[in-house]
């Protein structure tokens, strides 16, 4: 978990950066329609005494809900006791100290590993944060149908409006209620991490439906998101019957997903449901330039079948399953897979539907394909699209003068 230490050199940009939020922030006031003292939120809850590489650690602080705060102090938590397999009440990591795990060093395969990977598995024990953001009562306002979670980072906001604009817009369809929830961890430390911070407490005050977590948001912690959704789930959602998990740069067609929803309620198929882009028999790309390298040191085998991280649809029962194994299998750093080792471990598949397209319509970004609507009022969900691209594509599919052929073959 290197990246969870490291700051951010960023050169020139910082400047422009830094204007650019003091814009947004003003913007942000406005539209809140708050004084600078009722908007004051939360206090951002990581040490500015930063311990570096070797250890890393979260004093408490107010967690921000729509319920109450709490500035209380709370014992301590070994990182490996957070979690004892009893059901909790209420989100009971509030201090982590964890430090490396020094036994690791001694290995063999460690001193051959590449070092991009030396603070991720010396750290990987380290499994569950403190919540900078939270909303218990999410779930609590009666009977939720389907809850909608997108992975978004805090920098990614008009991403997000988008997709509430959109598809993620919270409504009732024919008495069903549909809720969204975007998972956030925290800014990188840096000049600018207590504006960024601000900024996501103004969003949330404004929208209401944002959870974080106090890990760095890199690539390497986006399986924390998994990891602490499933326990935040587990303990918050009693009710919820389904769950489409995605990233905030996707196109879903909620129409489509509902159906499908509905054709595996009446076949009795909901208890084992977890369906997406599956992706089989694929093996870990050695390519040390490529994103998703993996060194053989880390793992050594085919990967089990996953689904693209795109979108995908699973049912609370299974949710709640993959919750309680996760706590058993060792984190790894791509998200999609970790998920797959999760339903390999209960003897299941993820089922393949080709209305999941997480790598779009046609592999070709180029090609025309992938911006023709009446592709996406006959698929579920299509990757990868900017804010842009999802308002444009969203108002076209749903303009009733749009004429479709019954049957669309790519």
């Amino acid at each position: 978990m290197d990246h969870l230490f490291r700051r951010k050199r960023v050169g020139l940009l910082k400047p422009l950066l830094s204007l650019s939020l003091v814009f947004a922030s003003f913007l942000m006031i406005h539209k809140l329609k708050l004084s600078e003292k009722d908007a004051v939120g939360v206090k951002h809850m990581r040490d500015e005494g930063w311990c570096g590489s070797e250890c890393f650690s979260f004093k408490k602080g107010a967690v921000k809900t729509s319920v109450e705060s709490s500035d209380s102090p709370v014992p301590l938590l070994d990182s490996q006791r957070v979690s004892n397999g009893t059901p909790a009440s209420s989100w009971d990591a509030q201090v982590l100290n964890c430090s490396e795990d020094a036994s690791v060093r001694t290995q063999d395969w460690f001193r051959r590993l590449d070092p991009r990977f030396h603070q991720f598995v010396l750290h990987r024990h380290c499994r569950y944060f403190p919540m900078l953001i939270n909303h218990p009562e999410k779930c609590a306002d009666g009977e939720v149908h389907l809850l909608m979670v997108v992975k978004s980072v805090i920098e990614q906001h008009d991403r997000r409006e988008a997709v509430r604009k959109t598809w993620g817009k919270e409504h009732t369809v024919d008495g069903k209620k549909i809720r969204t929830l975007f998972l956030l961890g925290s800014p990188t430390a840096g000049k600018d991490t207590k504006n960024l911070q601000k900024l996501i407490e103004y969003e949330d005050l404004i929208y209401g439906d944002i959870l974080q977590w106090d890990f760095m948001d890199t690539f390497f912690n986006l399986t924390l998101k998994e990891v602490n959704f499933l326990k935040w789930f587990d303990i918050y959602c009693p009710d919820v019957q389904f769950i489409f998990k995605g990233d905030d740069d996707v196109f879903v067609n909620t129409h489509n997903l509902l159906e499908l929803v509905g054709f595996k309620v009446e076949e009795s198929k909901e208890a084992d449901l977890f369906v997406g882009d599956t992706i089989s028999k694929a093996i870990p790309i050695r390519n040390r330039q490529s994103k998703y390298y993996i060194p053989r040191e880390l793992y050594d085998k085919p990967y089990p079948p996953y689904v693209g991280g795109g979108g995908f649809l699973m049912s609370s029962q299974l949710a709640r399953r993959l919750f309680v194994v996760s706590e058993d299998l060792e984190l790894y750093p791509i998200d999609d897979v970790f998920l797959g080792m999760c339903l390999q471990k209960l003897h299941l598949s993820p089922e393949l539907h080709p209305g999941f397209r997480t790598f779009g319509i046609t592999r070709r970004r180029v090609s025309s394909m992938n911006s023709e609507p009446c592709f996406y009022r006959n698929l579920i969900v299509v990757h990868k699209l900017s804010a842009q691209e999802l308002l444009k594509m969203w108002s076209v599919v749903h303009n009733e003068e749009l004429v479709c052929a019954l049957r669309t073959s790519i």
